[in-house]
């Protein structure tokens, strides 16, 4: 595609990354196929390669409109079209760099800007999303049904943490949101490594990935949640830390970036690249162990038998098959536990969790959570897993199966 970047962005290093990328783009439509919005509106300009001519225009230094707004909006920044892409268009990269020129330039209603500060405040900071989030639900019972299903139940949790016992250590990303929604998981995240020979420690100062802050176009703030996360881990790798493992993996796409974005910070570009390398999907490490998982498996649960587990429907975040590229593993590790797997049609598509798209797009969001919801449970499975919080939460309010993370199923099959 050839460019003509305006002499606002063109020699910026965001410009000259944006120009790259756009110069990629060869037309050829592949992403069309696969981007959930353009499946449900059927408007080029709600897929990749109609927002990336959008994006062209306001490079080019065209009028930023509302409209250019709405359709940049109204993208989940899945990257199930980066998957498809045959010229290998870093089209995360670019909607972010566009989605903050026209935000600038456009600015956004009194009520849509308090909505974003709100989740911008709130989301990573578990001090206040915790006692709001028990607030809620308290007064769940005495709420319509339609607010009623977006508040999670409360629920008995097995949060014991086994003590640091072995010279194999890893860390772990609490994360901002994961530990008042699901307070289990890195327990039983902790427990299964530690079954396999490995400590998983928290560095109590770190928190958010920065990945909510960061999509809600403050980006310079969330830059500020990744220094103080690689402040908190630097202790623990300059000792030996093998990872950072991550179990939402949303915010493993973000950590992964860590690297690229800090990479012009010049006091914490090196570390920032370090933990990008580290960085690690739980399903990674695990898959990684599979000798020894096998042994703990057939330790636990004793000959094989056919029909001893539940059918388990899986669906796949964005962010681990388009974000982090990982495909097949967690699946792997649940047959190699003993769990059948139903075939989910579509499975490349987004739930519309999508981070605070569900808050922000919930018309839309609520049509691609049927459309997931419809295709997980047509297998007649017994039990939904996932590897994401968000996506979670998100489809728990959909259907009246149990979801779960796939992590707290492994970590009950070895028990």
């Amino acid at each position: 595609m050839k460019t003509n970047l305006a002499e606002f962005i063109k020699s910026t290093p965001e410009g000259k990354e944006a120009d790259s990328i756009l110069r990629s783009c060869v037309h050829c439509g592949f992403c069309t196929a696969t981007c959930p919005t353009y499946q449900l509106l059927g408007d080029e300009l709600d897929s990749p390669r109609g927002r990336i001519y959008l994006m062209k225009e306001v490079l080019e230094g065209n009028a930023v409109t509302a409209k250019t707004q709405m359709h940049l909006d109204r993208c989940l920044t899945c990257r199930a079209c980066e998957t498809t892409c045959p010229s290998g268009v870093q089209y995360g990269r670019l909607v972010d760099i566009g989605r903050n020129i026209v935000d600038q330039h456009v600015g956004r209603p009194l009520p849509e800007s308090i909505l974003r500060t709100v989740l911008r405040v709130v989301l990573p900071r578990p001090a206040l999303f915790k006692p709001l989030l028990r607030i809620g639900q308290f007064v769940r019972p005495l709420l319509p049904a339609a607010l009623k299903k977006k508040i999670p139940k409360t629920g008995a949790s097995n949060i014991e943490w086994p003590v640091p016992r072995h010279a194999r250590k890893m860390l772990v990303l609490d994360g901002c949101v994961q530990p008042s929604l699901a307070p289990d998981i890195n327990p039983a995240t902790a427990r299964v490594l530690d079954r396999l020979g490995i400590s998983l420690i928290k560095a109590e100062a770190a928190g958010c990935c920065g990945a909510v802050t960061f999509h809600l176009n403050r980006q310079d703030e969330a830059l500020d949640y990744m220094r103080r996360n690689i402040d908190a881990w630097w202790p623990h790798v300059e000792a030996g830390a093998e990872a950072v493992v991550i179990t939402a993996s949303g915010c493993g796409t973000m950590v992964k970036e860590y690297g690229h974005l800090l990479a012009r910070d010049t006091r914490y570009a090196a570390k920032a690249a370090k933990i990008s390398e580290l960085s690690r999907d739980i399903s990674e490490v695990i898959f990684a162990e599979r000798e020894k998982l096998d042994e703990a498996l057939s330790s636990s649960l004793g000959p094989r038998t056919s029909g001893l587990a539940p059918r388990v429907a899986f669906h796949s975040p964005c962010s681990l098959q388009h974000g982090l590229q990982i495909r097949g593993m967690v699946e792997a590790l649940l047959v190699a536990a003993g769990f059948e797997l139903t075939v989910v049609p579509d499975s490349h598509l987004c739930c519309g969790s999508a981070g605070t798209y569900s808050i922000l797009q919930a018309e839309l969001s609520q049509r691609l959570l049927k459309n997931k919801v419809e295709a997980l449970e047509s297998g007649k499975p017994a039990l939904l897993a996932t590897a994401n919080i968000g996506c979670l939460t998100h489809i728990q309010s959909g259907t009246s199966l149990q979801v779960r993370h796939w992590i707290n199923i492994l970590d009950e099959r070895l028990s």
